[in-house]
């Protein structure tokens, strides 16, 4: 008797571990079911994706959706919305919200905020602090958490762990991978006077190379000396490259589109604080030692760093101006404007924004498009060229660096665990976003 599915995704190009090539996917119970030749099996929904790429749902590990404290630029809502309209099935979010989240009533409250109103699949970060080091180990394996996150340079937000023996007894206090922003707090303030007032184009002379350089040197060799497993965020320097390619044993790698596609002066001189964040923005120089590595392998994960302020906040004078903008939205599209540059494979682009991710952090059931995976789907048509404009940014602040640029590769379909999300932009179905599991804090049934 031939199988019924609740989904079937019939006629697309799929990326599957066997390869890229012509595959239907039935799906059913959000798992799925079969992949293969199933153009004549009964099910309760058709998905015609002839012409199109059905890739594994992308896996969004860095953002910052500003809730609870600052809903005025970004919320839970709106930041999930953004996510599941440019192709993302899932995000961990960052702690750096206020209160920050750094106890398990402030997760609780999290989540409870989360549930019914995200879009998307999502895990959130615990922040480290030398007040809570003796809490991280029962905290970092609550259900729906993804980790610790260290902030070992101060950025937006108040969390910061830049003294060697807090942050030496943060890597021994749990055993789950650790994410680090990687910046020296003690040269951060030393050169604080190389931000040149009214002149965004100091902020990587301010924040310069060498900042992110000796921070990650250390936190390698505290990490070494404790035995944990780290994650460095949105890496952005040469000079930090040779020393994670010598930590593999321990080390993963994460950079950002923002620092694969623009550099420094162009940026600032365009778009002003609007191309502030931290790590800065640096020039070409950083830029193509970034492409290198990904070329390499040595880049395990791009996530988007989506850091959204609003208007009023980034037009402010220079260094009085907030780190960060949007990206959750633009990810998928900025990224395959890339492939279809030549400057990425598709089978790498997989691996960047889903594989990866489920590797690096044990994720359960998601990744991959095989039997008993969670069925979620980024359904792109890499031929459709549009134009990134400000009115389709769903985020709160409402504004994007790369408005006005035109780029070929975009989301046709958002899928999670067998529900189709987004549909050709618009957002079809609201609030079935739940916690990702982990292989290794998954609790019995």
């Amino acid at each position: 008797m031939t199988e019924a599915f609740d989904l079937l995704i019939r006629g697309g190009i799929c990326a599957t571990p066997n390869g890229v090539g012509p595959a239907d996917v039935g799906v059913k119970a959000g798992k799925i079911a079969a992949v293969g030749a199933l153009g004549a099996a009964a099910t309760a929904e058709v998905f015609e994706a002839r012409g199109l790429h059905v890739l594994p749902g992308v896996i969004d590990t860095q953002v910052h959706f500003r809730e609870p404290g600052n809903e005025h630029k970004e919320d839970l809502e709106s930041g999930s919305r953004a996510a599941v309209l440019g192709g993302v099935t899932g995000v961990f979010e960052m702690p750096n919200t206020a209160p920050p989240t750094t106890t398990r009533a402030a997760m609780d409250d999290k989540l409870a905020r989360a549930r019914d109103r995200m879009h998307c699949d999502y895990a959130f970060y615990v922040g480290a602090t030398p007040a809570n080091v003796g809490a991280l180990a029962l905290l970092e394996r609550m259900p729906g958490v993804c980790g610790v996150k260290a902030f070992l340079g101060s950025s937006t937000g108040t969390l910061l762990l830049d003294k060697e023996e807090d942050i030496l007894a943060a890597l021994r206090s749990s055993t789950r991978r650790m994410a680090v922003h990687s910046e020296d707090e003690v040269r951060l303030r030393e050169r604080k006077s190389f931000a040149t007032n009214g002149d965004v184009r100091t902020h990587p002379v301010w924040r310069d190379a060498e900042v992110a350089r000796v921070s990650t040197e250390r936190v390698l060799r505290l990490a070494q000396q404790a035995g944990r497993r780290l994650h460095v965020l949105h890496v952005t320097t040469a000079d930090e490259l040779p020393l994670l390619a010598g930590a593999r044993d321990l080390a993963t790698v994460e950079t950002t589109p923002q620092h694969l596609t623009l550099s420094a002066p162009e940026c600032y001189e365009r778009l002003g604080t609007y191309a502030q964040m931290n790590p800065p923005i640096r020039d070409a120089h950083h830029r193509k030692a970034l492409w290198q590595a990904v070329h390499e392998g040595l880049i395990d994960v791009i996530g988007s760093d989506h850091a959204p302020h609003s208007r009023a906040e980034k037009d402010k004078i220079y260094p009085d101006t907030p780190s960060g903008m949007p990206g959750v939205q633009t990810l998928v599209t900025i990224l395959l404007d890339h492939v279809n540059a030549g400057r990425l494979t598709l089978e790498r682009f997989v691996d960047l924004t889903s594989a990866g991710a489920a590797r690096i952090f044990g994720i359960a059931g998601k990744g991959r498009i095989a039997l008993g995976y969670d069925a979620d789907f980024t359904i792109v048509d890499l031929k459709a060229k549009k134009k990134i404009e400000n009115s389709w940014i769903a985020s709160k602040c409402g504004w994007t660096p790369f408005d006005g640029i035109n780029t070929t590769g975009w989301a046709m379909a958002t899928i999670i665990r067998g529900q189709i999300v987004m549909r050709e932009r618009a957002l079809v179905a609201s609030g079935l976003g739940a916690p990702i599991r982990f292989t290794d804090t998954i609790s019995p049934s």
